[in-house]
């Protein structure tokens, strides 16, 4: 199973998603394409409702602890209620460059 496969297994588990993305945006990073160690997820469940963003977020990262402890490197989180989500107009923001010292420069 990819680690794109466990975090999609995991949010689904812990929050009944209305929606969800998992996305391998390693090939973004000095890591490589193949590394798996930097995603983006885009999640929208009922599950948070009432919660703040730093909550969410909480909640996301604790699910996935275990790959992190493994080598999950950087999360890229956007995460709506499920009413946030069905009310939502705006486009998704993308992903921010990265800023690694240790990224090759050309």
């Amino acid at each position: 199973m990819t680690v794109r496969e466990q975090i999609e297994a995991k949010l689904d588990g812990r929050l009944a998603p209305v929606h969800l993305e998992v996305t391998d945006e390693s090939y973004m990073h000095a890591a490589g394409p193949n590394a798996e160690s930097h995603f983006s997820v885009v999640v929208a469940a009922e599950t948070f409702e009432g919660l703040s963003l730093v909550d969410r977020h909480r909640v996301i990262n604790g699910a996935l602890r275990e790959e992190f402890q493994q080598g999950l490197h950087a999360l890229a989180i956007q995460a709506f209620s499920s009413a946030e989500w069905n009310e939502r107009q705006d486009p998704l923001k993308p992903s921010p460059p990265c800023l690694g010292g240790s990224k090759e420069t050309d």
